[in-house]
């Protein structure tokens, strides 16, 4: 998935931000003008949800709500970011009092999440996240520039969504100071990016700069003007998309440009790990508490990343021959990507072919395996050629009112070098039964808006690593090459587990990283650096997958032998997807329960 409140980039902290200048009445007082438990709990989860999306409307877009589609946000300014914390103590206390046991089950769910979301987000407070506002991977610049096709989050059909768009892009200049003007502070403080990031992240804030106002990325909704717009609404949008790139826009963006060669870059830092920054080793166990909800400690999660490479490591074993493989287990990875025979492909349209195929045969076979299905569509779609060089495969979210069906997009940029082996387990991931069954049922439940459009990253990506392992019950893995397809995925975040701690906690090297995702992966070297790179600036963020989908298979094989003949694969899917987005110590205590009372 794409960064969002679902698995946001920037950690924490900024996933349950809080607007500190919406024109909002106390928290407190709304609540304790209502009685009844329940009513004082729905009051203070419609507040704290309209606080986030006000915080963070781009955030909101991506999740679906589009409300704010005009707005960016200041998520960075450093007296809103004061207010922000102010605001989460303020709605923790207002949480506190109300009577918790005075709640029926259901509520007291959002009670516990709402509680946990505010618990994670003070953790962050004395960590100065708003000094790193941009990376290689994530940066406000980048995020409109996706938009300007019309294809993500942020629709471009109608004349009010493209003054919308049009507004963002006039608040971004003021973004881009004030990034700058945080970025002088990190400087000054010693937080800054590993000079390898920006290295890597430099040509792309280059090539945001254009020429002319034609030539702008930015300038692309006007190139693709709807024929139904009238005249003179052709003529307004553009001379204002043409004054406003010209005049403002990328003024600023060269400012930015020029900041961050000639000044940021080299005060940029040599070491990898985030336990060089000041505070950093706290700094990054709070990241890792954020990322896997849970309270295991960076020893740990190394020590299974290890195990589960190991494993995996032995299933190549029994899987190589099959293949025609006879070499040591760990190089069948590099084995594979040398084989033609497994990039079949010569245009686009055989790729997304295949994903068809198997999108009608998934949809022969989940219902044994579902109960619990969403009703919104899912569609297949290619990466459009604005965003595919940067663009990885992912999953978007259908809008919350049923106008976007849910899409997974394949990015193909050498449809002769895409390779068919993992493309089973992927669409199985960014696809039906991962993100989609997971997301889409999330947008159609009764729940608070915080928990509809927001949730945590080990459930929602645990959730989506689980649901391709269900591959092999389905028949999908027959093939020996798709079954190499799935354990090379499962393998990828097995690495990731040992390689993030190993650069945050263990004094890895970033070269050291990339050699041994090289070594385990059978990766090419730009594959192993942008890999090892994402893990540098988004410390933390990857051990999500592992960790959740570890707990999910776990808790499936503890109700199994619990129940045995009374265990309901179905069922228990139900109980895992059927209340949203839980972190993983209330996703437990749920099975738990249901083990209890289906006994």
């Amino acid at each position: 998935m794409k960064k969002s409140l679902l698995a946001g980039a920037v950690g924490a902290a900024l996933l349950f931000a809080i607007a500190p200048g919406a024109a909002l009445a106390a928290p407190s007082s709304i609540v304790q003008a209502a009685a009844p438990a329940k009513k004082q709990l729905d009051l203070l989860a419609a507040h704290y949800y309209e606080a986030l999306a006000r915080f963070d409307p781009v955030g909101a877009s991506e999740n679906g709500d589009n409300r704010f589609d005009d707005q960016i946000g200041m998520t960075i300014a450093p007296l809103e970011r004061l207010a922000q914390f102010d605001r989460y103590r303020k709605f923790a206390a207002t949480l506190q009092s109300i009577p918790r046991a005075k709640l029926a089950r259901a509520d007291q769910t959002n009670y516990d999440i709402l509680a946990y979301e505010l618990k994670t987000a003070l953790t962050f407070e004395r960590f100065p996240e708003h000094l790193l506002p941009l990376n290689q991977m994530d940066s406000m610049p980048v995020n409109l520039a996706n938009y300007a096709g019309g294809q993500a989050a942020q629709a471009l059909t109608n004349v009010k969504q493209y003054k919308a768009y049009l507004n963002r892009l006039n608040q971004l200049p003021a973004w881009i100071d004030q990034a700058i003007l945080n970025m002088r502070e990190g400087m000054r403080q010693g937080v800054v990016l590993p000079r390898a990031n920006m290295v890597s992240a430099l040509p792309q804030f280059k090539a945001l700069v254009s020429p002319t106002p034609e030539a702008s990325i930015y300038y692309t909704p006007i190139k693709n003007l709807p024929s139904k717009f009238s005249g003179a609404d052709k003529r307004a949008l553009t001379a204002a998309y043409r004054g406003t790139i010209a005049l403002r826009l990328t003024p600023a963006l060269g400012r930015l440009a020029a900041f961050l060669e000639n000044d940021y870059l080299p005060a940029s830092r040599p070491s990898t790990g985030w336990s060089a920054l000041p505070g950093g080793a706290q700094w990054y166990l709070a990241r890792v508490a954020g990322q896997t909800t849970t309270t295991l400690a960076p020893e740990q999660i190394h020590a299974t990343g290890l195990a589960e490479v190991a494993r995996i490591q032995r299933e190549f074993a029994l899987l190589g021959p099959k293949m025609g493989y006879t070499g040591p287990a760990a190089e069948l990875p590099t084995w594979v990507a040398a084989q033609d025979r497994f990039k079949p492909f010569k245009t686009e349209a055989e790729v997304i072919a295949v994903y068809r195929r198997l999108d009608a045969v998934l949809k022969t076979k989940l219902p044994a395996l579902f109960t619990l299905m969403p009703k919104a569509p899912l569609d297949l779609r290619l990466e459009p050629e604005l965003s595919r060089a940067t663009a990885s495969d992912h999953y978007t979210a259908p809008a919350a009112d049923g106008s976007r069906p849910g899409v997974f997009w394949s990015v193909v940029n050498d449809p002769k070098q895409y390779g068919s082996t993992g493309m089973v387990t992927l669409f199985l991931h960014e696809g039906q039964p991962g993100h989609h069954f997971h997301i889409a049922l999330l947008q159609e439940m009764d729940l608070p808006k915080f928990r509809k459009f927001g949730g945590n990253n080990a459930f929602t990506e645990g959730w989506a690593l689980y649901a391709e392992t269900l591959g092999k019950e389905m028949g999908l893995f027959d093939k020996p090459e798709d079954y190499f397809g799935h354990l090379s995925d499962e393998m990828l975040r097995a690495v990731r587990l040992v390689v993030d701690t190993g650069m945050h906690t263990r004094g890895w090297t970033r070269e050291q990283s990339i050699q041994y995702m090289r070594d385990t992966l059978g990766y090419p070297e730009s594959s192993a650096r942008s890999e090892t790179e994402r893990y540098m600036v988004w410390p933390g963020q990857a051990l999500g997958y592992k960790i959740g989908s570890l707990k999910i298979a776990e808790l499936r094989q503890r109700a199994g032998a619990a129940l045995g003949d009374k265990f309901s694969l179905p069922k228990f899917h139900e109980i895992v997807l059927g209340e949203g987005t839980l972190p993983l110590s209330l996703l437990e205590a749920k099975v738990e329960r249901w083990i209890a009372e289906a006994k």
